[in-house]
Parts: structure tokens; sequence; C-alpha cells
């Protein structure tokens, strides 16, 4: 019996170690399992918040670089529109001066050519189209008050050649109304410069139709050139001698007529005409 205790003595006791071992192991599997856990947790943590943290910077990121651009061009946009106004202020610029370069040498010229006109004369300028005669007639801006009165030539000094625009026919206090050559109703009596052979000399109505001169002698035919100049002949008491008028630019001959037309390119651009002189007295200036 005695031996039987000491056995179960020996058998508890064993039991016991086994029993506080297998708690140890326990609690520290328990231990560092929950270690394991922890530093997961922790680090499942920081990598959401790393990648929350990562994904806000680069949104931040994104809005201010976009609010910078926005500025940037709204700068940019701004300074665009001030250099665009710049230089359409400078070509402005440019162009006025170039205009003022370009009116100066005109008015040079006109200037140069009133101090030669042999004729004592009040330069004008056309101001404008009588709107009841549209397509004909135009207005200069000196009147009676000036010295003009009706039936007064007009001469006006182009491409470096003076030329015969037509004759007053309303005269009022400061603008005066020119009837043009190229009128239907304007008639001038005219010779070939070279050959001398006379004719009339009338419009077409429009400025920008040849002119007609009429009632040239058929004889005249093989003495009259393409290119000859055709002046006032001073017949009628209108309109000065010598003056140029255009040049021929088509013969018209036809066997059954009694005379010969042919068909002028005037000397006067009416379309571009700013400049005119109207001659005051017919007799020739002294010097």
């Amino acid at each position: 019996m005695k031996i039987g205790r000491e056995k179960q003595k020996k058998g508890f006791g064993s039991d016991f170690y086994v029993f506080i071992s297998l708690i140890l192991v326990s609690f520290s599997a328990l231990f560092f399992s929950s270690q394991n856990v922890l530093e997961n947790v922790k680090n499942l943590g920081l990598t959401m918040f790393s990648g929350l943290r990562g994904g806000i910077y680069e949104a931040s990121s994104v809005i201010s670089r976009t609010i910078l651009s926005i500025r940037e061009l709204a700068s940019l946009r701004r300074e665009y529109i001030e250099l665009t106004e710049r230089i359409a202020r400078y070509e402005q610029l440019e162009r006025s001066s170039a205009e003022i370069r370009q009116e100066n040498n005109r008015l040079r010229e006109q200037l140069g050519f009133s101090r030669d006109l042999r004729y004592q004369h009040i330069p004008a300028v056309l101001i404008g189209r009588d709107p009841n005669n549209l397509f004909s007639a135009f207005v200069i801006n000196k009147g009676f008050h000036a010295g003009v009165s009706v039936n007064m030539p007009v001469i006006a000094y182009h491409n470096g050649t003076q030329g015969l625009v037509g004759k007053v026919v309303n005269a009022g206090a400061f603008e005066s109304l020119v009837m043009p050559l190229y009128d239907s109703r304007c008639f001038v009596s005219s010779r070939l410069s070279e050959s001398r052979y006379e004719g009339i000399v009338e419009g077409r109505g429009i400025p920008e139709a040849p002119l007609l001169m009429r009632f040239i002698r058929k004889g005249a035919r093989d003495e009259i050139s393409i290119g000859d100049m055709v002046v006032s002949s001073g017949i009628g008491g209108i309109y000065p001698a010598g003056i140029n008028i255009g040049r021929v630019n088509r013969v018209i001959y036809q066997e059954d007529d009694l005379s010969m037309e042919v068909e002028l390119e005037p000397s006067i651009d009416f379309l571009r005409l700013e400049y005119v002189f109207v001659i005051k007295q017919m007799e020739e200036t002294d010097g």
C-alpha cells in the first residue's frame, strides 16, 4: 500500500509538470500569435493609411496644379489680349504713317503742278457725288465764295501729266457740281496732237468706259496710230487748248460712214480722282 501511494504521488507530480508545461506553451503560442496579429493589423493600418494619405496628396497636387494652370492660362490670355491690342495699335500707327507719307507725296506733287500751271486756278478737293446723278457728276469743296462759277473748266494732275476732268455746271456758296468728261452730256472740241485732225469727244455715262472721239475726217485713217494723244482744241471758248484728254486705243472705221471715230483711254483715272484745279481765267499767267 505504501509502495502504491508512492507511485501515485510520482504520477501526480509528473502530470502536474506536464500540465504547467502545456499552459506555458499555450501562453507562449498565444502571446506570439497575438503579437503577429497586432503586427499584421498595424501593418495593414499603415498600408491603408499610407494609400489614403498618398491618394489625398495626389488629389491635392492635381487640384493645386489645375488651379495654378487656370491662373497661368488667365494670365497668358490677358497678356495675349494686351499684345494683340498693342500690335493692332502699332499696325494702325504704321498704316497711318504710311498714309500720311503718301498724302504728303500727293500734295507735294499737286503743289508742284499748281506752281507750274500756266492758268489762274482754284485748287479743290472732290468731296462727294451728286445724289441726284450718282454715276456722273461729282462735288468739289469750292464755290462762288472762292471764285468758282458755272462753265469753268476743271483739270487734274495725274500719273505725271495734266488732264481734262470736265466743267462746273453748278456753283454754290462753298461747293460746286462738276460734270466729268465721261458724262454722256459732255462734249469737248478736240484734236489729235500729232496729225491735228479735229473732232468732238463725248462720254458714255460711266467712268470705266472709253471716251469716244467722233466726226473725224475719213482721210485721217492712215495718220492715226494707237497711243496718239488727243487734246482739247480750245474751240468754243470753254476749255483751254492743249489740255490732255486721252490716248487712242481703238480706231473705228466704216466705209459707208461720212466720218470715222476713235476710242480713247482717258488721261484721268476718274475712279481715283481726289484733287482738281478749277481754271479761273483762260489767259496764261506771266512767268
